[in-house]
């Protein structure tokens, strides 16, 4: 365990709160996308000026270890030297071409060779993308209009999955953002996690009008909310019985947890998967995949029209595909899961020397979470997280924030482990947890 890190003192001018002041004239919050805005810790967001490995630099000029990682995205740390020298050699050819290219086939082939039953990919530019498209896709394979999905899963902001639960297991979603028709929510079903009698009355209902089912099998946007192998496995036969498609959301765990996703770990194939995060390498980019019986119905070849302009994006493909390169050459997952068990072990042993800190550790491969609220279990669903677990978060982020550890501006995001942090880096995160543990429950 390293000593006790000491706090940095203050510079006099505080350059992150006056850009946030500038930012907040020109971009709605401040920000370009909501949970960048500090409203659900407190405090003001820090304006990254650099970043390299496990680490970056703030406006002020002070250095964060960073376990956000751009959200997921760096499996190999910020800057990684044999991505970058990739970028540069792409680069130097055109950024953009808006035509077919090599990088995408290379990226494609990885893919395939990875991740079970993919035959074809079609890439995006974002997660959403691939996810409202995968979504697009079944609806024209099957000939149905409905989706369910799941509370405590986030697909994305296109409009039919911005849908919260309705008053009842099977009744039918209503809209959880201004601007999304009611008309569209309807289509779209919502029901609990880790609730094999909702499934059952689900399908009982509406298995006949249902044309996908989209769950991430490693919940990670709302807690990491870890689900029973028997429960997937349901979920899938329960789907394939009534001619519904499975979509497998891995646009955070694909690529992961494994090079073979939680489709890897579960042993469950999925008719389509959604990636994003690593497979851009930490460059914009979506895709989604499945088998070529499944894909082949995409335009030009079928009648489910997609496109985009900047999808396939050169620079994009070339990150990915060299992370992906480096992540097989070098075994990563093994080091990453020898790094999370370290982490593992030091922060379940300061909970188990303090019982009075109501908190509770989750973790699969190199994504890790504190479910605060929860001693003795971990949640399995949105519905069981504790309803303290934001203010007892606020209270822990802001404290590991002054010790200059970074960590997700959210009690319901996770973190991540690179192969860019080290063991004195996660040594002394555990000890910033301890001392941060300490401030929000006392002693």
């Amino acid at each position: 365990m390293s000593e006790a890190w000491t706090i940095p003192a203050m510079t006099t001018e505080d350059r992150n709160a006056t850009l946030f002041e500038r930012a907040r004239q020109l971009l709605p919050g401040g920000v370009s996308s909501p949970v960048r805005a500090f409203r659900a810790v407190g405090g003001t967001p820090r304006f990254v000026e650099s970043a390299h490995g496990a680490r970056f630099v703030d406006a002020n000029g002070d250095e964060y270890l960073d376990f956000v990682q751009s959200w997921g995205p760096l499996i190999l740390g910020h800057a990684h030297p044999e991505v970058l020298a990739r970028l540069g050699e792409v680069a130097a050819r055109g950024l953009t071409f808006g035509a077919p290219h090599r990088g995408e086939l290379e990226l494609a082939e990885r893919i395939c060779a990875a991740y079970p039953g993919v035959e074809r990919v079609r890439f995006t530019s974002s997660g959403t993308e691939a996810t409202m498209s995968a979504i697009r896709l079944a609806r024209g394979v099957t000939g149905r209009d409905r989706l369910l999905k799941f509370s405590g899963c986030y697909h994305g902001h296109s409009d039919g999955l911005l849908v919260a639960a309705g008053s009842g297991a099977i009744t039918f979603g209503e809209p959880s953002s201004r601007g999304v028709p009611a008309a569209v929510a309807q289509l779209t079903s919502v029901l609990p996690l880790d609730d094999e009698a909702a499934l059952e009355q689900y399908f009982a209902a509406h298995g006949a009008e249902t044309a996908a089912v989209i769950v991430e099998p490693i919940p990670a946007n709302n807690g990491l909310l870890l689900q029973r192998c028997e429960w997937l496995r349901r979920l899938a036969g329960l789907a394939h019985e009534h001619g519904a498609l499975l979509i497998w959301d891995e646009v955070i765990s694909g690529f992961r947890v494994g090079m073979a996703g939680a489709a890897g770990i579960y042993g469950i194939t999925p008719d389509l998967v959604t990636f994003g995060k690593i497979v851009g390498g930490g460059l914009p980019c979506g895709a989604f995949a499945g088998p070529a019986v499944h894909l082949d119905n995409l335009a030009p070849l079928g009648r489910v029209y997609q496109a985009g302009t900047l999808s396939g994006n050169p620079l994009a493909m070339a990150a990915g595909a060299k992370t992906l390169e480096i992540l097989h050459r070098d075994e990563v997952h093994a080091t990453l899961n020898l790094h999370g068990r370290r982490l593992e072990q030091g922060v379940r042993t300061l909970l188990a020397d303090h019982a009075h800190w109501r908190a509770s550790f989750v973790r699969i491969g190199s994504i890790f979470w504190l479910a605060f609220g929860a001693r003795d279990s971990a949640p399995r669903s949105a519905e069981t997280i504790a309803p303290e677990a934001a203010q007892l978060y606020a209270t822990f982020f802001g404290a590991c924030l002054r010790r200059h550890v970074y960590l997700a501006p959210s009690a319901y995001e996770v973190g991540f482990l690179s192969t860019a942090h080290t063991e004195a880096d996660i040594d002394r995160a555990v000890a910033v947890f301890g001392e941060a543990m300490a401030e929000t429950f006392g002693g």
